[in-house]
């Protein structure tokens, strides 16, 4: 049975910010979902290991900023390809809005914001779904939405097709963010260190 068919899915893509601690963060997903619209919810899945889930549970308010079509790959270099452990992902990016809870809504390369209060989480072991109240909306523009599909055709840099390295190695791809795991054989139980994604989603790059 092929796993392929989890791609011919329908995904938005956003930037979530959180703001705890005295810092902000945020993070690239594509798991924001409306609930209900009475009352007005949405849902938000996290990885536990990122450190966005980590602001959030201290917090409890987070904002979706909606990803357009006017989005460059930078937006999803500064965001998704660095852990906010290590690195400052707003620092030198003024391209913000604060809102009233706190968080930053992300003004370039989106096309409008929600900023929502959590009022139920549910453990799912490796991540957690939280579902939230709608306190905060803006648009920006009228930009249509990026799909993730129209991510990976053109807003992604393609990769070139190696194969293996120069020394013979076999080189395995995520398809999600393009992160390269080098070796013979890719782990069952290995997950992307970018974006968290599991070993089936990693494909055997050749010419």
């Amino acid at each position: 049975m092929s796993k392929n068919a989890m791609f011919d899915l329908t995904y938005g893509l956003f930037v979530v910010s959180v703001h705890a601690d005295g810092r902000d963060n945020a993070c690239i997903t594509n798991t924001v979902q409306q609930v209900t619209g009475v009352p007005n919810r949405i849902s938000l899945t996290l990885n536990k290991s990122n450190y966005t889930h980590d602001l959030l549970m201290k917090n409890g308010y987070f904002t979706a900023s909606i990803i357009s079509e006017a989005a460059e790959f930078e937006l999803f270099r500064r965001f998704g390809f660095q852990s906010g452990r290590d690195a400052d992902k707003f620092a030198g990016f003024d391209a913000v809005r604060r809102t009233q809870s706190g968080t930053l809504a992300v003004t370039q390369g989106t096309n409008s914001a929600i900023t929502a209060r959590i009022f139920h989480s549910v453990d799912l072991g490796t991540h957690t779904i939280f579902f939230a109240d709608v306190v905060e909306e803006a648009v920006f523009s009228d930009v249509p939405s990026a799909t993730y599909a129209y991510y990976h055709a053109n807003i992604k840099p393609k990769p070139e097709a190696v194969g293996t390295t120069p020394d013979g190695q076999t080189v395995w791809r995520c398809r999600i963010c393009g992160y390269e795991y080098v070796g013979e054989e890719l782990p069952d139980d290995f997950v992307c260190p970018l974006c968290k994604h599991p070993a089936s989603d990693f494909e055997k790059v050749v010419k």
